[in-house]
């Protein structure tokens, strides 16, 4: 029997992370959470399968974070989420390789949907 894909939520926002996990966790995937960049690359022992991150956070943002992680080789899909709306945020975000971004506030099944395809084996 498969093991249920991790995925890492990383998000300033408790209540989006902690509603992400929930809903991540009713469709039988394992969700952690971390409040920032930081604390997701200190425990990175686990192996992910997909990241969801805020672009925008205190410390290293998420565009900075996908650049790490691409730097480092280790091979996770990224997908981005935002409240904000700026010019060329999404060519930033997709020139940092992030697989999805999504504004906030979303639908679960936009989220889902990208999931499913990033996911596939």
């Amino acid at each position: 029997m498969p093991k249920e894909p991790l995925i890492a939520i990383i998000d300033d926002d408790a209540s989006f992370r902690a509603s992400l996990v929930d809903l991540l966790s009713s469709i039988a995937y394992r969700a952690e959470a971390f409040a920032c960049a930081e604390d997701f690359i200190a425990a990175t022992a686990n192996p992910y399968d997909c990241v969801v991150s805020d672009v925008h956070m205190p410390g290293m943002s998420g565009i900075d974070l996908q650049r790490l992680l691409a730097s480092r080789a280790y091979p996770v899909p990224v997908i981005m989420v935002t409240g904000r709306t700026e010019p060329g945020l999404e060519q930033r975000v997709v020139s940092s390789g992030a697989v999805c971004l999504l504004k906030k506030p979303f639908d679960a099944d936009v989220l889902i949907d990208c999931l499913e395809r990033v996911l596939k084996p």
